[in-house]
């Protein structure tokens, strides 16, 4: 079992959420930390990268609701959650937060469903590679798909 575990969310894919809590749960001690983080580009829009379509400010606080809604809905009543919002690059903000954090597990899912998610294979491979501590990839849901398997891509063993 884990003591302190992070997983990153994506806070448009509800199904994708609910099956990483859910492992998250399996793997986490009675008396561990369970902190959500989710990383969004504050990039600008097109040919003019100095006008957002919102501004920071109101990105992270959608984002945020978002996740303490996933929280609410799929995290059992008798656990709670740090929530983490970081607006830059998804590998690296995810690594520094591992690494502050002092994490003894990080899960991903190797690709939300929209397009907006930054997570994608690069983000997985850098993350596998550079986070301070293991790393668990669940794979990404079909349609319809409930499963929370997973492999492993450090060693996933405590």
């Amino acid at each position: 079992m884990y003591q302190k575990l992070l997983l990153a969310i994506d806070p448009e894919d509800d199904g994708e959420g609910k099956c990483a809590i859910e492992a998250a749960m399996e793997l986490l001690a009675d008396d561990g930390e369970l902190h959500l983080a989710s990383v969004y580009h504050p990039g600008g829009g097109g040919f003019f990268p100095h006008v957002t379509e919102e501004a920071p400010e109101q990105k992270e606080a959608e984002v945020h609701k978002t996740l303490d809604l996933l929280v609410r809905k799929y995290l059992p009543l008798d656990h709670n959650a740090t929530l983490h919002v970081v607006a830059g690059n998804a590998g690296e903000k995810l690594v520094g937060l591992a690494g502050q954090l002092g994490a003894d597990l990080m899960i991903l899912v190797s690709r939300g469903s929209s397009g907006r998610w930054p997570l994608r294979r690069a983000t997985v491979e850098y993350v596998s590679v550079n986070a301070p501590c293991r790393v668990l990839v669940l794979p990404a849901l079909e349609k319809g798909d409930t499963a929370a398997g997973g492999r492993v891509s450090k060693d996933a063993e405590p």
